[in-house]
Order: structure tokens, then C-alpha cells, then sequence
């Protein structure tokens, strides 16, 4: 069996056989969750001529991709990545082929917008939990885990910022219509060489697992209670983000300040997040996972309520690059606490309800801010959002118990499994990130 090195780095994690590959290519496809939102936006609008179909639309595609999330997920789980990923992702990059087909022709109903957006979004794909749980396979070194999490993290967030770049470069040339055809055709290509990768074959179904016996109390009602704080947490830190977006346009129109200083303030958010997760998965933490999971929820609420006071907008980037520090800390530590809590037969679930809890808090934040910044004082609004995050650092961990310190086969290793420490210390638990 290899041996992971005493010092895990980013280096390592893809050192790891086909880790690279399978890495890239789970990217290829994740940019098309970059690219389809401003497309579709885009799309609709040109389509409709009118924000508010074009708003309902995108809402109604949000909507039902989070509502369905966890039945996808366990459609992964059940029959394995090739069998259930495949099928989705072709499925879904053919919805959105229609969709833009329909927005190319004017005089198309809303209601038949509105269905198509809700079918495109039903079918999306999980191809982010999918690669966290094939990391947790290919890894069964938790400190190395640690680092893939946090890579992985630190790679979304930059795709969500080159996203948009590369629909702007797009619709330069094109209609906004061909911007959500190259989301159809990333997600496609994507998922299709993720899923031919051989690391693939490390994530096997839950009827398989079935038969090796998984641990008591490592599904159902023991899994919902040991998935509470990590799902509150990215609930509560996806409402506080989303928050941000509104409260700085609104702080720079209290102040005439332009629309560049908005990018600024949500770069340094990027920027920070980016920092923060890199930071984070080359720290060798001596706490375990549900201690350090708090203070990076306090952390977000803290910084983003006082940004409310800065009284500039240099103050107000260094507040909001001192929430992002924070950001990907915390999402990476939720997907972390998800993967020791589940067994291997659902992995892809429970990476998945912090996946739909970030994307719910995300919504949600921006319909209440958007009520509150029109009765309330700034300051108020930051702090208010703040304070979600806050508060959801006081929900208590609540572990599976004694047992999970086995180590899981994964492409490092085909010996059976043994017990090893987590890089928390000494622990009778496994120490352990967004569309």
C-alpha cells in the first residue's frame, strides 16, 4: 500500500493516480454551472422582453434543481456514477439544447419557458458531489481529504468567476442563446470523460455496499442528526454570501459610488474565499472537524456585520475579504463533516443536503434582503445578515458515535481496511464546500 506523505500537500492530492484527469474533467463540466445562469438570464430576457418572465424563469429552474437535488444524488448512490451520471447529464444538456432552440424563437409563450427552465433545472446533474465523493475513494488519507476539499473548493470558486467572463466573450460574437448551448455542450463532454475516468469506478453503488455491511446508524434518522450542523451551517453561511451581492450595490448607491466598485467588493469576497480555502487545506488542524466548523460559520457573521460600518469603500473590501477568508473554510469543513457521517452508499447524498443547503440559503437570502434593505438601515441589513451565519455556528454537533476511524479502500490502497487516526489527533470519530 502507498504511503501518504507526513506532510500532505496540494501537490500530493494530485500526484494521486488519476486524480488529475478525473479532477479536470469533473471541472470541464462544473463550468457549465458558471456559464448557464447568466446565459439563461441573458436568453430569456432577449426572448421575452421582460425581466420579470425572464426573473420567474430562472427562479423556477433555481427551484427545481434544489428541490430535486437529493433525489439525483441518490439516483448516483443507488446505480453507480456511469449509470445514473451519464444519463443526467446527456438528459439535461438536451433540455437546455430546447430551451435555447425556444428562446431563438420569438413569440414562445412564457408558460412554455417557464416548463422547459423547470425540466433543464430537475435534471442538473451532481457533478460536485459526485467528485467529492470519488475524492473521499481515491483518498483514504483524511489529512490528504482535507486538501482535496479544499482544491476542489478554492477551483469552484474561481469557475463561478471565469463563468460569467467567458458568457460576456460569448455573447460578444453570438446570441446569449449560444452561451447556454456551451453549457449544454461542458456539461456533456464533462461528465462524459469524468465518468470514463478509472477513478470512476472507485465510487461503487450502495447495493454493493449493501453487501459489505456499512456500519449501524450511518444512514437514515442517525445520518439526519449527525448531517444537522454541517447542513444549517452552509444554509446559514449561503444566506449571509448571497446577502452580500445586494447590500454592496445598495451601499454603493447610498454613497455614488459606481457599479466598478461593486465588482471590487464581490472580487475581494472571491478573493478572499479563494485565500481562505487555500490556507485552510494546508493546515494540519488538531481540533476536530465539528469544533472548527463554528468558529468559521462565527467567523463569516462576524466580519460581514462589520462591514455594515465601514466607513469607505477601502474598509469595506478589507471587512468582505475577511468574511471570503472564512467562506470556503466553512463549506469545505460542512462537506467534510458530510463525508465522515455517511456511509459509502450514500456519500453522494450527503455531500448533496450541503450542496442544496447552500443553494436554498443563497435564495432565500437574497428575497429577504431585498425586503429588508427598503426598511432598514445598512448597518442593520449587514448585521442582520451576519447573524444568520452567526447563529448557525451555535447549532451542536452531534457525531455518529465511536467506529468511523477505518480506513476506506480507495485506488491508494486494496488491502481491507484498518483503523487509523484522523489528523484531529487521537479520536473515536473520522475527522472531516456550491452549482
Amino acid at each position: 500500500m502507498s504511503t501518504p506523505p507526513e506532510r500532505p500537500s496540494y501537490a500530493a492530492v494530485l500526484r494521486v493516480p488519476h486524480a488529475r484527469r478525473t479532477f479536470a474533467a469533473a471541472l470541464v463540466g462544473r463550468l457549465s454551472y458558471g456559464t448557464v445562469s447568466l446565459s439563461l438570464m441573458l436568453s430569456l430576457t432577449r426572448s421575452t422582453g421582460s425581466y420579470a418572465v425572464a426573473g420567474t424563469g430562472m427562479a423556477i429552474f433555481g427551484a427545481t434543481g434544489v428541490l430535486v437535488s437529493p433525489y439525483r444524488a441518490a439516483l448516483v448512490d443507488r446505480h453507480g456514477l456511469r449509470r445514473a451520471l451519464i444519463p443526467m447529464a446527456l438528459l439535461y444538456a438536451a433540455l437546455l439544447g430546447a430551451l435555447a432552440a425556444l428562446c431563438l424563437r420569438p413569440g414562445v409563450p412564457a408558460a412554455v419557458l417557464a416548463v422547459a427552465a423547470a425540466l433543464a433545472g430537475a435534471c442538473t446533474p451532481p457533478l460536485g458531489s459526485t467528485m467529492r465523493a470519488v475524492w473521499a475513494e481515491l483518498l483514504p488519507d483524511r489529512r490528504l481529504l482535507q486538501r482535496a476539499y479544499s482544491l476542489d473548493g478554492v477551483a469552484e470558486e474561481l469557475l463561478f468567476v471565469s463563468g460569467p467572463l467567458l458568457v460576456g466573450g460569448v455573447v460578444a460574437v453570438a446570441p446569449p442563446a449560444a452561451g447556454v448551448v456551451l453549457s449544454a455542450l461542458l456539461v456533456a463532454v464533462g461528465t462524459l470523460a469524468f465518468a470514463g475516468s478509472p477513478a470512476a469506478a472507485a465510487l461503487r453503488p450502495a447495493g454493493r455496499e449493501k453487501e459489505d455491511g456499512p456500519a449501524p446508524g450511518r444512514g437514515g434518522t442517525g445520518l439526519g442528526r449527525a448531517l444537522l450542523q454541517p447542513v444549517v451551517v452552509a444554509a446559514g453561511v449561503g444566506v449571509s454570501v448571497s446577502a452580500v451581492d445586494l447590500l454592496v450595490v445598495a451601499y454603493a448607491g447610498e454613497r455614488g459610488l459606481g457599479d466598478g466598485a461593486v465588482a471590487w467588493v464581490l472580487a475581494a469576497l472571491s478573493v478572499g474565499s479563494a485565500v481562505g480555502g487555500l490556507a485552510n487545506g494546508a493546515v494540519t488542524w488538531r481540533s476536530p472537524t465539528r469544533a472548527r466548523l463554528p468558529f468559521f460559520a462565527a467567523g463569516v457573521g462576524l466580519c460581514l456585520a462589520a462591514a455594515g460600518l465601514a466607513p469607505g469603500l477601502g474598509t469595506l473590501i478589507l471587512a468582505v475579504t475577511c468574511a471570503g477568508l472564512f467562506v470556503a473554510p466553512a463549506l469545505t469543513t460542512a462537506y467534510l463533516i458530510a463525508d465522515e457521517s455517511a456511509a459509502p452508499g450514500f456519500r453522494v447524498r450527503a455531500g448533496t443536503w450541503c450542496n442544496t443547503a447552500v443553494n436554498a440559503g443563497m435564495s432565500a437570502g437574497a428575497a429577504v434582503v431585498g425586503l429588508l434593505v427598503e426598511r432598514l438601515p445598512l448597518p442593520v441589513c449587514f448585521a442582520v445578515s451576519g447573524a444568520v451565519a452567526a447563529a448557525a455556528a451555535l447549532v451542536p454537533g452531534r457525531p455518529l458515535g465511536r467506529g468511523r476511524g477505518a480506513e476506506r479502500p480507495g485506488l491508494l490502497s486494496r488491502r481491507p481496511s484498518r483503523s487509523r487516526p484522523s489528523p484531529s489527533g487521537p479520536s473515536p470519530s473520522r475527522a472531516s464546500d456550491r452549482p
